[in-house]
């Protein structure tokens, strides 16, 4: 048995049903950094009903005029505000982070101007917020009931519907999520 932490850079973050906490609620977060002292994930599956890709380039003066719309997720609780773009490997523009061959996440401008320019990433979404930890307290959760990591697969970020993306992470994991259950048992 090893010490090291689970680096879980390149997988997905799977919340359990009944964890308690209602931001994270069949969430599906993508990990993107994770090492001893903090850990950082993208929320890829709730989507924010007050702003679309297009509404917020345009409130960023960026022209949108080579893409088509998307939603904007809601990335997780922590600085709401900033922007995120988990894009598939085939970018890297200023200050992307390669996540184990897997996936790309980028925080700058410059990748939303080529997205709307139709010069960006074949696969992307825009999220606001990231979801973090610091150090050993993504460890220490995952040792209580609420979080169970599973391989990160491109296809559920980038190819499943939003709204199966929960499911499909644990089908994958080959967990059917009916017998899930919100409470645990006592022995």
């Amino acid at each position: 048995m090893t010490d090291q932490p689970p680096f879980l850079s390149g997988q997905l973050l799977l919340s359990m049903p009944g964890m308690g906490d209602d931001r994270f609620d069949r969430a599906v977060i993508a990990m993107c950094a994770h090492d001893d002292e903090s850990a950082l994930g993208i929320v890829v599956n709730h989507i924010r009903g007050d702003v679309d890709a297009r509404g917020l380039m345009d409130q960023l003066d960026i022209d949108h005029s080579e893409m088509d719309d998307a939603p904007v997720y809601s990335g997780g609780p922590v600085e709401p505000a900033r922007g995120f773009v988990v894009h598939s490997t085939d970018y890297e523009g200023q200050g992307t982070l390669n996540v184990a061959n897997r996936w790309s996440l980028t925080a700058t401008l410059d990748i939303l101007r080529d997205i709307g320019a139709g010069k960006g990433p074949k696969h992307w979404l825009i999220a606001l917020g990231y979801t973090g930890w610091g150090e050993g307290q993504l460890e220490g959760e995952l040792t209580r009931h609420g979080w169970m990591n599973v391989p990160g697969e491109q296809e559920i970020i980038f190819d499943t519907p939003v709204e199966t993306r929960w499911p499909r992470a644990f089908e994958v994991a080959g967990i059917d999520v009916s017998l899930l259950s919100a409470t645990s048992g006592r022995a």
